[in-house]
């Protein structure tokens, strides 16, 4: 992997990590469109490290405020029905079924659910649950409101990005526009539900960079770029969702899916 290869695909994930459009699917689209060899799973693992430490520094007071109350919490009764502390609870258990899932399933997913006939399917059908999700939305509910049933029924949404072409915040946000919350307090519970388990999935790959699996140069320089690029994206989703809906993330992932099917009916491209 030279210099161009590594901004091109840390670009990619930076822009992709926190859209409702798959970043893992755009991984492995665009190598294959430009006839690169595919980075693989354990690459895309890894270059989350810097989009995550975009979210890391991004919340990062409500991350402070969550963990000390958390803790606090576990030694003063009176702090237990505080928000941040509910929520130290709901990110971690929450993050329990994704993690149990993603063990019990990781050769399918660092194998066959690489095929790009999958990640077509993926994209063209989650992005009509989330049309769906769109539809049905009462969108009255706040990040307040969230409580232990709510936060595990989104972490088992999130179940749903370990199939490539899903989305991480796409199932998620989905999950939480059926239960009834604002597009904005979707997309936040998803940015911090998503720190632990992406982090332990990177933190388990890293081990890879240096023995000839990951290069260690290339792998370096897409996290830094994923970083850069994530943390603008946040910003810049937080305030679209704000005054818009998700349809144009919707329309995008059921176009971009039937464009993949076609070239890969066409032959035009290598589905493995």
């Amino acid at each position: 992997m030279n210099f161009v290869q590594a901004t091109v695909l840390g670009i990619v994930q930076g822009l992709t990590e926190f859209l409702p459009i798959s970043s893992s699917a755009h991984l492995l689209i665009v190598p294959r469109l430009l006839d690169w060899k595919d980075p693989g799973a354990a690459f895309t693992a890894v270059i989350q490290l810097g989009t995550m430490l975009a979210v890391l520094i991004y919340f990062w007071r409500d991350i402070v405020r969550i963990t000390v109350t958390w803790f606090r919490s576990l030694f003063n009764p009176d702090l237990r029905h505080h928000l941040d502390a509910r929520m130290g609870w709901y990110v971690g258990l929450g993050t329990i079924p994704v993690s149990v899932v993603g063990l019990a399933f990781n050769s399918a997913i660092e194998g066959p659910a690489r095929n790009l006939w999958i990640n077509a399917g993926s994209l063209i059908v989650m992005g009509l649950v989330l049309l769906i999700a769109e539809w049905a939305a009462r969108q009255k509910r706040e990040i307040g409101d969230l409580n232990m049933r709510d936060g595990l029924i989104i972490g088992g949404f999130q179940c749903l990005a370990l199939i490539p072409g899903s989305s991480r915040s796409g199932s998620t946000i989905t999950g939480g526009l059926f239960l009834g919350y604002t597009r904005e307090a979707a997309a936040r519970y998803s940015f911090l539900l998503s720190i632990p388990a992406v982090v332990l999935s990177g933190l388990f790959e890293l081990r890879k960079v240096g023995d000839g699996s990951l290069p260690v140069a290339g792998t370096a320089v897409a996290t830094v770029v994923s970083f850069v690029v994530g943390y603008a994206s946040i910003a810049w989703l937080l305030k679209f969702l704000v005054r818009h809906s998700t349809l144009v993330f919707v329309y995008y992932r059921v176009a971009l899916g039937g464009i993949l099917f076609g070239l890969l009916a066409a032959g035009a491209i290598a589905a493995t």
